[in-house]
């Protein structure tokens, strides 16, 4: 398939709930699951974060959120069904997101939590991404 076929079959309205489920398990995630660890696993405080700009960090989040959904539907394919999208979800999020994640921590000094809260909300937003895109 060439890349102009690609872009002709995107379901371009389950990119976009994909896109929002990734906020979902995000909110979750860095909330109420590991939110507090994630925080001191960077050091970061309260007052720090609340001094950031939040509308341009979801809004920037929610487009690169989109693209990854999008890269992630030309990916698996308008053939794709639930179980092949879950699966290559899954494989993106560990195989190549958790693994070049693992690389940068291990050059960064990073502690090994803050890789596995990371790492982890990759691998299930991109099976949730791939279930979605699988499904529809």
């Amino acid at each position: 398939m060439d890349i102009l076929t690609a872009f002709e079959n995107i379901n371009w309205l389950s990119v976009v709930i994909a896109a929002i489920a990734s906020f979902i398990v995000g909110g979750v995630w860095y909330g109420p699951l590991f939110g507090r660890v994630w925080m001191e696993a960077f050091g970061f405080t309260k007052t720090e974060l609340e001094k950031r700009n939040t509308a341009k960090i979801f809004g920037l989040s929610f487009i690169l959120s989109c693209i990854a959904a999008l890269i992630l539907e030309m990916f698996i394919g308008q053939e794709a069904d639930i179980v092949f999208g879950t699966i290559a979800g899954f494989f993106v999020g560990f195989g190549w997101v958790a693994t070049f994640l693992g690389i940068l921590y291990l050059f960064e000094g990073q502690r090994f939590k803050a890789y596995l809260i990371n790492a982890g909300y990759c691998m299930i937003t991109f099976t949730l991404m791939g279930l979605i895109l699988g499904a529809w």
